[in-house]
C-alpha cells in the first residue's frame, strides 16, 4: 500500500469530532472548502465514500465508520504521547488547569495552592470558561485536569473520571437596609442575583425555590461567582456565596447577612482523563483530603503552597 496523508486523515477525524466540516475548518483554521477538498482526496486514496449527506448534515457511512475508529485510536495516542512530552518545559511540568466559572475563585485557587510546591518545579495555567467547554478541551487533550461544580457522566465522555472534592453550603447577603421578613421569605424583597440556570447551583435553586414556597424576582443570571458578587456589593440585589467566606464579606463592605442554608451546596469535583493521573499534580488533588477547606478551618490569608516532592 502506497503512502496515506495523514494530513488528509487528521481533517476527515477532526470533522466527525466536530460534527460538520463548518465546525472543522473553524478549529484547523482552515475554509470549508478546504477541508471538504482534502477529505475527498482521502477518499480517492480508500477507493469509497467516507461522507454522505443525510438532510442538511454529514454522516458516516460504513467506509467512514471503520476509517473513523482506527483514527480515533491513532491520534488519540499521539495526543497522550504528546501530553507525557510536555509534562516539562525548561525543566517546568506544565499543569493545564480549566476552572468552571460558576465556582467560587477563592476556593478553586487554595485547593490548586495546596498541590503545587514552592519548588518551582510546577508550571501552572489556569482557563475559565464554562463547564460543557472545558470537557471538550479535557477530551481534545488541552486540559491535564478540571475543577467543576458537578461530575462528568463518563458514558457521555468515554476515558473521563470525576472525583468529588468537597462541598460547603451558602448564604444569601445584601446591601443595607435589611428586608423586613425573616429568611428565605425576605428573598421576595429585593431583586436576586443568582448563577446562571445551566450551572449546577442555578438549577438547585430553581427547585430550592420552589421547596421553600418562595418566588423571587431575577435581576441577573451569572455564569461567573466572582460577577455575581461584584454586582451584589454595588448593587440593591441580594447575592450569594459560600458560608465559609460569611465573615470576610460582611467586613467593612457595609453588606448584611440574610441568612444561610446547607439544603443548597456548592460542590467541587475535579475530572480528568484517566491517563492524567500519571500527572504528579493531578495525583495529588486525587490523593488529598480537602475537608479541612470546606469546613472553613483554613486561614485564607496566609495561604503557601505545599512543599511537595514528585
Amino acid at each position: 500500500m502506497s503512502h496515506l496523508n495523514y494530513n488528509h486523515l487528521y481533517y476527515f477525524w477532526m470533522t466527525q469530532k466536530k460534527g460538520s466540516v463548518t465546525q472543522a475548518a473553524e478549529a484547523l483554521f482552515l475554509t470549508p472548502q478546504t477541508v471538504t477538498g482534502q477529505i475527498k482526496l482521502l477518499e480517492q486514496r480508500l477507493g469509497g465514500k467516507l461522507l454522505m449527506r443525510k438532510g442538511r448534515s454529514l454522516e458516516a457511512t460504513e467506509l467512514g465508520q471503520l476509517v473513523f475508529r482506527y483514527a480515533d485510536k491513532m491520534f488519540s495516542l499521539s495526543y497522550e504521547m504528546l501530553d507525557i512530552v510536555n509534562y516539562r518545559k525548561e525543566s517546568q511540568i506544565l499543569f493545564d488547569v480549566g476552572i468552571a466559572d460558576a465556582l467560587s475563585k477563592r476556593l478553586a485557587s487554595r485547593v490548586l495552592l495546596s498541590v503545587i510546591p514552592n519548588d518551582g518545579s510546577i508550571h501552572l495555567r489556569c482557563f475559565e470558561s464554562t463547564h460543557e467547554l472545558l470537557l471538550e478541551q479535557l477530551s481534545e487533550h488541552k486540559l491535564d485536569m478540571i475543577l467543576s461544580d458537578c461530575p462528568v457522566d463518563s458514558s457521555q465522555h468515554a476515558g473521563l473520571l470525576s472525583k468529588r472534592l468537597g462541598g460547603c453550603g451558602v448564604s444569601f447577603f445584601c446591601k443595607a437596609p435589611l428586608p423586613l421578613l425573616p429568611f428565605p421569605a425576605c428573598l421576595e424583597e429585593r431583586k436576586l442575583l443568582i448563577p446562571g440556570r445551566r450551572t449546577a447551583m442555578g438549577r438547585q435553586l430553581t427547585q430550592w425555590f420552589e421547596q421553600q414556597g418562595v418566588s423571587p424576582s431575577i435581576l441577573g443570571e451569572f455564569d461567573d461567582a466572582a460577577l455575581m458578587k461584584a454586582f451584589g456589593f454595588f448593587n440593591q440585589g441580594i447575592f450569594m456565596a459560600p458560608t465559609i467566606y460569611r465573615e470576610e464579606i460582611l467586613e467593612g463592605e457595609e453588606v448584611m447577612l440574610l441568612g444561610e442554608t446547607q439544603d443548597l451546596m456548592e460542590e467541587y469535583y475535579v475530572i480528568f482523563a484517566e491517563r492524567m493521573i500519571q500527572h504528579p499534580a493531578v495525583k495529588r488533588v486525587c490523593e488529598s483530603d480537602f475537608s479541612f477547606l470546606f469546613a472553613g478551618q483554613e486561614d485564607f490569608t496566609t495561604i503557601q503552597p505545599a512543599t511537595l516532592s514528585f
